[in-house]
Order: C-alpha cells, then structure tokens, then sequence
C-alpha cells in the first residue's frame, strides 16, 4: 500500500495545516448578506449588557435562534475585542472540529475493522480531508452563521453514537453514550428542534436500512441520557422561557420552527428536488467521486454484521436523512442540508482510501481534476467579463487549481500525492481569494466603508435610517445608531420628507442610506441641506 506524507505524518499535520486555513483571514471581508450582520449585533448586544439570556436587536427582543452562537461570539469579542474576524471565529472553529470528528469517528471504525479483518488506518483521515477541503464546509465555517455550529454538533452526536455501537468496552460505551446526549442537548442550543429531529432521524433510518432494531440497551440509556441532553439544553431555555414566558414561545417555537417549516411565511420557496443539486454543489470539488461512492451502494450486503457494513448504511443514512426532512420544509436555503455534508464525505472518504490502495481505477480523480480547470476557467472568464477582478489576480487565484487538475488528470503516479494536491488547491485558492480577488465586490456589499467615511467626517454619533432599502449590514456598522420602529424592524423611509422629520425630530441631523439610483430624491428636495458621504456603488450614505 502506498504511504503518502500525509498518511505518514497522521492526524497532527492534516490538522494543523485545516486550522491555520479555516483560521486565516475571517477578518478580510465585511459582514454581508442578511444574516451576518444581525447575528453578530446581536451577540454585541448581549455582550455589552452582560446578558447570557436575553438575544436583542436594536434592543428589540429576538428569538429567532437560540443562544449557542452568540455566547461563541461573546467570548470571541471578550478576548479579542469586537471585529469581523472575532464574530467568525467560533464558526469556524465549528468547522474545523467537525472535520476532527469525522476524523476520529473514521479513524475508530477503521480500527473495530481492523480487528476484524486487518485493514489499515487511513480511512478517517481521508474522510477528514475530503470534509474540510470541500466547498459547502469552506464556505459555511467562514461565515458567521448557525448552520456550521448546528453541524458540527449533530456530528459530535452522531460521531458518540455510532462508536459506541461498534464499541466492545462497556465503560466507554457509557461515556460515549453521554456524549452522544450531551451533543443533542447542545444541538438544541445550537439550533432548536432541529437538533432533536437531525440525530434521531438519521438513527431511525440507519435501523431501517439494516431492518434491525437498535441495540439491547439504547432504551433504557435513555432513561439517563434524555434528562442529560435536557440538562444541556435548559442552561439557556430555562432561563429564557422563566423571563420571557409565551412571548418566547409563541416567537421561537411556533413562529420560526413550526410555522417555518410547514409554509412560506419568511419568503423561502423552492421546488421539492431543490436539494439534490444543493448537495452536489456543498460536495464540489469531490463530485464524481461522492457520485462513484453512491452508486457502490447496488454492491453492498446492507445486513452484514461487519464493521464497514455498518458504517457504510450508517453515512448514506446520514446524507439521505437531513435532504429528506428539509424537501418537505416550506421554507429551503442550502445551509439547512450542510448537516448531511458529513454523512457525503464518509462514503467519499472511503473511495479515496480505495483509490490510494490502488483498489479502485483512476476516474473519479481525473474527474475531479477536470471539475478543478472548468472552476479555474469560470473565474477567470468571471473576471474578464465584469473586470471586478483584475485579470493578473484571477490567474494567480486559478493557478493552483490549474497545477493540482492537471496532475490529477494526467499524472498516473503518486495517487496519494494528487488526492493531497487536490485538497491544498482548494485551501490555497481560497487564501489567494481573499487577499486579491473579493475587495471590490465585498464593498458592494456591505455598508462598511461607507460608515467609517461617515465616521471621520464626524458623523461618530449621528442617528443613522434607510431610506428605499433595507439593507441589513447597517445592523451591525451602524450598531446602536440605527433607527427601530417598534415592532423591531428597522425604519424604512418612501420618501426624503420622511428623512426629513427624522432629521428634525434628532437634533436637526441624520444619516440616511438610500439606493445610488434614487439618490437624487434627496439632493433634489428643496426642504433639507443635503450632503453626500460616498456610494459603493449600490448605496449612497447621505
């Protein structure tokens, strides 16, 4: 069998170099999009009140999500002040632990196997490699956002249960066990029911595809372990539902969980296959190579009693359970499905290990070679179209992906070393992004820039209002100056006579943001004294 630097090195090397990755530049961009922004003003909120209980926006109460990824981000900004880079960090710490997991859940399965048959070591860290360098965990473990730290702790959940099934020792069955229910617990404070619904649904379907009932012992653990995972879970709902009462409930439990799930009520429809090509794009660049471990599944003995029979059923159950559940949500984005990303990589990773051994031929690799040039294409024909990227940069970001995908697709050597190369592209690639390839369109997308020039000019304390928009950066730029109406949504103007009384109503002065396009409906009204601070091109701060 070949033994690459990778597999010599182990567990250590891989995992420094996914961390120095998924911790390098978390600073380099804005917070964009709706979600960023509210989610780390709301955690500031928190955080400056002293408050563990209560998540607030513009003072507001909000209860659209629980409190696992604030309290992260409070104790980012505690040690390393209020920034971008803080209110990332603990997603993607989030990510990176999820690929240890699935590193050590691969590792140990391979080695109840080895038991049984003599098999090697590497399954795991193939599994981990391929988790950490794919698309969807990149992407997701670099935002500040829920679905990350939701997915990582289903893993760690999934991970508990699934080694204490092939566990012989009893006494680390039962700790094993615990984790499994502390992770549940800490599931629901990572993201509400869906901690509950995500676990026991992918186990449910595990014992279905098998045709076997769990183990002798699961239920009476649970005697223990449901209190345990309640303990966990009431550090925070107790509190909150004792100081907030139905006004929680009604919000939390029934307005964005229920009522989410079963209509359209926050404007997220999508066909009911919207997650198959979802699932494909959260794989990229191992595609061919998740496509390739699905359709062994015609070759596997579902009811055998060995280890890799097990794990096998166990990873489809994981992908197949969560893509399941959320088709018939109401309500779709891609990050709902990231939980069932772990569940891809397994049956990925164990293609990998196949191919490393020379058990299996070269396609799937030389695949995904190609998938790496036609990527590398895209963003340099991307930059030449819209010259948002210069083109000496988009070369530079393409470079690796060009190196790693042609080695992949013609190099007949070193199997190891490509699947190595593959993952390092991808790591690179992305580094190369952020320093060269996303300033000018982040700008665009976010209020940032545009506030510190109000900033500097000093406008520090001015009231701050939207005008035609609602863009929602300004939550958190903007944090503590931005005008609630009372039911807590921010204000949004139809008109300059509107921005006029709220200038007039805050000391004669205020900032308002309004689309570039319209902006003239301020210049132009003879009422008010207009003055403009800049534009990034979508919005003009007046």
């Amino acid at each position: 069998m070949q033994r690459s630097t990778l597999a010599k090195r182990g567990w250590l090397l891989f995992f420094l170099a996914a961390a120095a990755f998924y911790l390098y530049g978390l600073g380099h961009l804005p917070l964009v999009g709706p979600d960023e922004p509210r989610y780390a003003q709301v955690a500031r909120e928190m955080y400056l009140r002293g408050d563990l209980v209560t998540p607030t926006l513009g003072g507001h109460t909000w209860f659209e999500k629980p409190a696992l990824l604030y309290w992260m981000m409070m104790a980012s900004y505690r040690l390393f002040g209020v920034s971008e880079w803080a209110a990332r960090l603990g997603p993607a710490l989030s990510g990176l632990l999820t690929a240890f997991l699935i590193y050590w859940m691969g590792r140990r399965i391979e080695h109840a196997d080895q038991a049984e048959k003599g098999s090697g070591d590497e399954f795991g860290l193939w599994s981990g490699v391929a988790l950490s360098s794919s698309a969807g965990m990149i992407v997701f473990s670099r935002a500040a956002s829920f679905d990350v730290v939701v997915t990582f702790t289903v893993t760690a959940a999934l991970a508990c249960f699934f080694v204490a099934e092939i566990e012989t020792n009893e006494k680390k069955r039962r700790w094993l066990t615990a984790g499994f229910y502390a992770a549940i617990g800490a599931s629901l404070l990572a993201k509400g029911l869906v901690g509950i619904v995500i676990p026991f649904g992918v186990i449910g379907l595990y014992c279905l595809m098998r045709r076997e009932w769990p183990r002798k012992g699961v239920f009476l653990n649970a005697l223990w372990g449901i209190p345990l995972a309640c303990a966990v879970a009431g550090l925070w709902y107790a509190p909150v539902i004792a100081r907030h009462g139905w006004t929680f409930v009604d919000e939390f439990f029934i307005q964005h969980h229920f009522a989410r799930f079963v209509s359209d009520k926050y404007h997220h429809p999508q066909k009911f296959y919207f997650y198959l090509p979802i699932i494909l794009m959260l794989t990229l660049p191992w595609i061919a190579v998740f496509i390739k471990g699905l359709l062994s599944a015609r070759r596997w003995k579902w009811r055998e009693r060995s280890v890799e029979s097990k794990a096998r059923v166990f990873a489809l159950a994981w992908l197949v359970a969560p893509i399941a559940f959320f088709s018939f949500s109401g309500s779709k984005l891609p990050g709902y499905i990231l939980r069932a990303l772990p569940g891809a990589m397994l049956l990925v990773g164990e293609r990998l290990l196949k191919f490393v051994r020379g058990e299996e031929g070269n396609a799937g690799v030389r695949v995904t070679g190609a998938i790496l040039l036609v990527l590398a294409l895209a963003g340099i024909i991307y930059a030449t179209r819209t010259g948002e990227i210069t083109i000496l940069c988009s070369l530079v970001i393409a470079a690796p992906l060009i190196i790693a995908g042609l080695l992949a697709m013609l190099w007949k050597q070193g199997r190891a070393l490509r699947v190595e190369l593959i993952c390092s592209a991808m790591f690179i690639s992305v580094a190369l992004i952020l320093n060269c390839g996303v300033d000018r369109i982040s700008q665009r997308e976010s209020v940032r820039d545009l506030m510190r020039q109000a900033d500097v000019r000093g406008y520090s304390s001015t009231p701050v209002f939207y005008m035609l928009t609602d863009d929602r950066t300004g939550e958190f730029y903007a944090g503590g100056r931005l005008g609630y109406k009372t039911d807590g949504e921010p204000f949004r103007f139809d008109g300059a006579d509107e921005a006029a009384n709220a200038a007039r109503q805050n000391g004669g002065r205020a900032l308002v943001f309004v689309p570039t396009k319209w902006e003239n409906q301020l210049t132009d009204y003879s009422a008010i004294e207009t003055e403009i601070i800049g534009s990034n091109g979508v919005l003009t701060l007046a």
